[in-house]
């Protein structure tokens, strides 16, 4: 198989002609060994299955031997929930904690020379500059602060003015409960009622939002919209939106549109810059990889100058570093993005997005997205496959609920199980050392992350994945069926 003509393929949309050996784990470990294919597996720490059972953090010789081979780690498919750990963290948590025992508060402006972390009071800046590639904007376009769901709020207090007619939000129908709240608690500061100021886009067909509805809404309440905020990605489809048309309708309209990235930045390529986006904010701790609750990101549009001119909330650290020591209660906001932070950012968290952004550098997003059509490609047709082979009487298993245009998801598939099915396939996987999201009542959602997936992990999954489905099929009360998308 010419894996190279295949993501060109892919990119274009189209699909790809797999060979008759595709269910092997042989052709599983003929892609995996393809150097065009970027694998930086090596540089995180892989969890082995024992260390899954385990209810201590001690190590022992037993675990050490469990994981002698591929066989024994764990296969983790959870990377659009929680990113595994880079092994350069060690290193850079190491150098901060001496730093911050050798020399105290100068750890704030002393550039050591075998370090590989710059002084605190540089290190968000250096983060965003690290993730300028990630996201496709100039360094001072971004800024590393806070966690998702507060950068949420800072952005809509800068760029929701409700005003006159012109007092609504839109968003869609069933986001990610935080940003829920956060809308709706922007609408009340406003003192307004959150039901009459929400405009929802719903799914087309179950679970796809098209941009011809989403625009066709737009149109229909132009006149009442001060904001539109959408997801890149929706959490629970996977379905990642056509963030450059919606946004460029909106802007001819003369609205602001702003993003949520949570499961779009570090998975999808994206250009926040060229497709002038007003502003956008996403989580480092997915498919950054930089730890649980770990510091967040934001994006605002060169065009927008700074926090002065947009009104937004202030604190000491978004005051310029020419004048932030002047103490003389003048805000004079460091330019672009930064102008919007708050307080000294959390150094321990940054040393770790450090460390995580330091994968990045060694790759692209370009090259990391072009394996990540492929790897997921291959999960879509392997779980074709299943759904064919375990079907009976026209009784699927499961269906697959994220798009099947590879142009319209990123690497998460989200599997929607037949009533009843969703605890024995799960305790199967878990049984077999296999990490994935899952949410009730009945999906799971399968990330195969092209940092630190293999093919041959997709492989094993469908092994396990299959003998959980076969059994259960007709044997459901539920009397309905659905069908799997092949």
């Amino acid at each position: 198989m010419d894996a190279q003509k295949s993501i060109e393929a892919l990119r274009n949309g189209e699909q790809v002609s797999w060979p008759e050996n595709i269910n092997t784990l042989e052709f599983a470990q003929s892609l995996d060994s393809n150097k065009d294919l970027p694998s930086f597996r090596n540089e995180f720490i892989i969890p082995t299955k024992a260390q899954l059972k385990r209810k201590t953090l001690k190590d022992d010789a037993q675990t050490a031997a469990a994981a002698s081979g591929p066989e024994d780690e764990a296969i983790y498919f959870c990377g659009n929930s929680l990113g595994l750990q880079p092994k350069a963290v060690s290193e850079y948590m190491a150098a901060y904690l001496k730093t911050w025992g050798s020399i105290g508060v100068g750890g704030h402006f002393t550039e050591l020379e075998d370090s590989p972390l710059t002084p605190y009071q540089d290190m968000a800046a250096d983060c965003a500059r690290k993730s300028a590639d990630i996201v496709g904007a100039s360094p001072e376009e971004i800024v590393i602060m806070n966690t998702l769901t507060v950068n949420l709020h800072l952005m809509m207090a800068a760029f929701y003015k409700p005003s006159g007619k012109k007092t609504k939000i839109m968003c869609e129908w069933r986001p990610f409960p935080s940003d829920w709240y956060a809308i709706e608690s922007q609408i009340e500061h406003h003192g307004l009622n959150p039901k009459d100021n929400m405009v929802l886009v719903k799914p087309d067909d179950g679970y796809t939002m098209t941009t011809s509805n989403i625009i066709s809404l737009i149109d229909q309440h132009a006149s009442e919209l001060a904001l539109i905020l959408l997801p890149g990605i929706q959490y629970y489809s996977g379905q990642l939106l056509d963030i450059p048309t919606i946004t460029a309708h909106a802007h001819s309209l003369g609205l602001l549109i702003g993003w949520d990235l949570a499961h779009a930045a570090g998975n999808v390529e994206l250009r926040l810059h060229d497709w002038d986006v007003d502003f956008a904010c996403w989580c480092n701790y997915k498919y950054i990889n930089c730890g649980a609750g770990g510091m967040a990101g934001a994006f605002v549009n060169s065009k927008h100058g700074n926090n002065d001119a947009n009104t937004g909330l202030k604190g000491w650290y978004g005051g310029d570093k020419s004048v932030r020591f002047l103490m003389d209660n003048k805000f004079v906001p460091t330019p672009g993005a930064q102008g919007f932070q708050l307080s000294n950012p959390s150094v321990v968290d940054l040393t770790v997005l450090s460390a995580s952004l330091s994968v990045f550098e060694k790759t692209s997003m370009r090259d990391l997205r072009s394996k990540s059509l492929l790897l997921t490609g291959y999960a879509e047709r392997l779980l074709a496959g299943i759904a064919e082979r375990t079907q009976a009487d026209g009784e699927y298993a499961f269906q697959i609920i994220t798009p099947t245009d590879p142009l319209q998801r990123g690497t998460q598939l989200s599997v929607l199980l037949k009533e009843g099915l969703l605890e024995p396939v799960s305790e199967a996987l878990e049984g077999n050392g296999i990490i994935c999201d899952k949410r009730k009542p009945g999906c799971i959602r399968v990330a195969p992350v092209p940092l630190y997936n293999t093919f041959s992990d997709v492989w094993r999954f469908m092994q396990v994945l299959e003998k959980a489905v076969k059994p259960q099929v007709g044997q459901s009360e539920e009397t309905g069926s659905v069908e799997a998308r092949l």
